[in-house]
């Protein structure tokens, strides 16, 4: 079967001076039959194309769920007379959600489950399904739920009475996808953010149960369409913050939880260029921020007096904090040191970082506890060490570990090694990679290698465990994580020196990295895959045009393509929100320095590798006509024989398919079309 030929139709976009031809503009219109058309032929070639792979597929998806353990069950957090979890059972695509009411973690293993919300029931076809935020009321009658059905950002509010099971009439709809519910509390009021027509997150309504939600009342208004609308409830449950939040600069307001008609309160007014979080802790509010502290510092200020501040301890450039935990018993903080992920205790005034025995690892803590909790949990893993919790006592620092996350089938971590390595950027800069390995697939030469990145928005690409990465390893396969500027793992200045006009390095720290993995001979160019996601998916496709004969095949999923239209268009969700990472077109500056980089702008007549590139048709984050347009050019001017395909799922969005079965069919074709053309073949 040959691959689809988009039609062309001349259009042309004017500014600044400059003419650029978009002949797949017409991809846009979703409503037109001919749009649908073309992306179902383009699904069609797909499937041919993996048809003589079905074999392979079938083999990888088998392995892959072999490693689904029979239970997996999270470390319960207490909240008040509860402890709460989630749990997933073999068969089953979806999470069941669950209590158990219990005065110690001693009393759990006797107490009868409660099941609060098993999503399996509400998945009635084989359709999407997406449930994100669940929220129990303060006096555990009530639950809150969010749920979307054809994977955009607007979801559908739910409140369930937790003890007849039933629905209240209090459905709500056009709520944010995530930070945007919560109780006040009584449990008599919720809080909940609205999207705009281009999905943006900007209205606070409060809602009392049992009324018709009709008569809700807006509370406040994010009108600058720059920022986006979260809110958050604090550890303490005094306070919910409302966050206005643009990529550089953020606002905070006050509601009182136990007051929730009062008005709301402003912590500190916008600045340019200043973010800062807040927490509750005692009489004081928590003050993380990175004015005159580019890696943050904490302040603390009274209730009493919002202006007044102070440092809670020395600012340090060398800790980059990230999060703040506040317990009755002491702060947790959450950041990164010496590039990883660190956990810090502050009490008595002394600040004690909790150390690990690996030298290669991710530590998190677990959202949810209980501001009086006498034990803080803490989530650990590296990429040979499944998810470990542990207990940390407040008192004593001493760590309890309460369970590892089961892992099916062998695993033996002797068998695996674990590296960090750093490559040699263009200007200098040491970029650190992470690779996992089978022990003794380097020893003989080259090997087929992943290599993955992200790189925007300081987002981190840390070391995490995969039973579903096992099957791949035990291949011979190598994969390699790029912590390339763009991110924060080296603190602030990192993702600083990976945006707007220094945009580039993100892709050349790439390059310099698969070059570095070269030289060092652990792979070749007909050995080597890229692999990314959304920014990530840029990051690749930016690569496939500036060093695309470094790699034999590249995956880039739901990939953000066509960056200098997209931000161009202030009608598009997310667009106004993104200026601030990406630069703002309508400036010359950012104009041609976008273009000069955007991979729809930039094919050329020339060879590219294999491609597998994906697309959701909802999609409000990276609009499904990117990558179609993207791929429509490639397939017009590139001069190779390689295969491209593009596939796209028509009914959902940015996150692809729903369902844990459904995802791992989806990612063993991707396996199976990579492999392949690495020349790796499952027995």
């Amino acid at each position: 079967m040959k691959p689809p030929v988009a039609k062309r139709i001349p259009y042309f976009h004017e500014i600044h001076g400059d003419r650029r031809q978009d002949e797949y503009h017409w991809l846009r219109d979703r409503e037109d039959p001919e749009v649908i058309k073309y992306l179902e032929d383009e699904n069609r070639y797909h499937k041919a194309i993996m048809r003589p792979l079905k074999d392979q597929v079938e083999i990888i998806f088998n392995k892959l769920v072999e490693r689904i353990p029979e239970k997996e069950e999270d470390v319960p957090v207490q909240n008040g007379p509860y402890f709460y979890y989630s749990r997933n059972e073999k068969e089953k695509q979806y999470p069941i959600y669950a209590r158990k009411r219990a005065a110690s973690r001693d009393e759990l293993a006797t107490a009868p489950e409660e099941i609060i919300l098993d999503v399996n029931e509400l998945a009635k076809d084989d359709g999407y399904l997406s449930v994100t935020t669940w929220r129990v009321s303060p006096d555990h009658r009530f639950l809150a739920y969010l749920e979307n059905r054809d994977g955009t950002d607007r979801y559908t509010l739910y409140i369930k009475n937790l003890k007849t099971g039933e629905l209240l009439p209090d459905t709500i709809s056009n709520v944010y996808i995530y930070s945007s519910v919560e109780w006040d509390h009584a449990g008599e009021y919720i809080f909940y953010v609205t999207v705009d027509e281009t999905q943006r997150p900007y209205r606070l309504w409060r809602h009392k149960i049992g009324t018709d939600p009709e008569e809700d009342e807006l509370i406040y208004e994010e009108a600058d369409p720059t920022f986006m609308l979260f809110i958050f409830r604090s550890q303490s449950g005094k306070f919910i913050f409302v966050t206005s939040h643009a990529n550089t600069t953020t606002e905070v307001r006050l509601i009182d939880a136990e007051s929730p008609l009062s008005p709301l309160r402003l912590v500190e007014k916008r600045r340019k260029g200043i973010e800062y979080d807040v927490e509750h802790w005692g009489d004081d509010l928590l003050i993380l921020t990175n004015e005159g502290a580019k890696n943050f510092q904490i302040q603390r200020c009274p209730l009493s007096n919002l202006e007044e501040r102070d440092n809670l301890f020395e600012y340090n450039e060398n800790r980059y904090f990230q999060y703040l935990y506040p317990f009755r018993r002491g702060l947790v903080i959450a950041g990164r040191e010496n590039g990883l992920t660190q956990v810090w205790i502050y009490k008595n005034n002394k600040l004690v970082r909790l150390n690990w025995d690996e030298p290669i690892y991710t530590v998190s803590v677990v959202d949810g506890q209980s501001y009086d909790a006498d034990e803080v949990l803490i989530q650990y893993e590296s990429l040979l060490t499944p998810k470990t919790t542990f207990g940390i006592n407040l008192e004593t620092l001493e760590k309890t570990c309460l369970q590892v996350a089961p892992v099916s089938g062998e695993y033996d971590p002797s068998l695996y090694e674990q590296k960090q390595l750093w490559a040699e950027a263009n200007d200098g800069v040491k970029i650190p990679y992470f690779i996992v390995s089978r022990k003794g697939a380097l020893d003989s030469g080259p090997a087929p290698l992943i290599l993955y990145a992200y790189g925007s928005y300081g987002e981190n690409l840390d070391p995490y465990f995969s039973p579903y990465r096992l099957p791949v390893l035990d291949q011979g396969v190598v994969f390699a994580y790029a912590q390339v500027r763009g991110g924060s793992e080296m603190g602030r200045q990192w993702y600083e020196d990976g945006k707007m006009q220094k945009k580039k390095n993100t892709f050349t720290d790439f390059i310099a990295v698969a070059k570095d993995l070269i030289k060092r001979g652990f792979t070749t160019p007909e050995l080597l895959a890229a692999r990314g996601g959304s920014a990530g998916g840029l990051l690749v496709g930016a690569v496939a045009n500036m060093a695309g004969d470094l790699f034999k095949v590249i995956i880039p999923e739901v990939p953000f393509v066509d960056v200098i239209n997209t931000m161009l268009d202030e009608n598009l969700p997310l667009t106004t929100l993104e200026w601030d990472e990406w630069g703002d077109p309508r400036k010359p500056e950012d104009y041609f320095y976008i273009k000069s980089y955007s991979p729809y702008d930039n094919v050329k007549a020339k060879a590219y590798p294999h491609m597998y590139v994906t697309a959701g048709l909802n999609d409000p984050r990276v609009g499904y006509w990117e990558p179609a347009k993207w791929v429509a050019r490639l397939r017009a001017l590139k001069t190779d024989d390689n295969i491209l395909v593009l596939k796209t799922n028509m009914g959902a969005g940015h996150f692809g398919s729903s369902g844990r079965y459904n995802q791992l069919r989806e990612e063993a074709e991707c396996y199976a079309f990579l492999l392949d053309k690495l020349g790796v073949v499952f027995e």
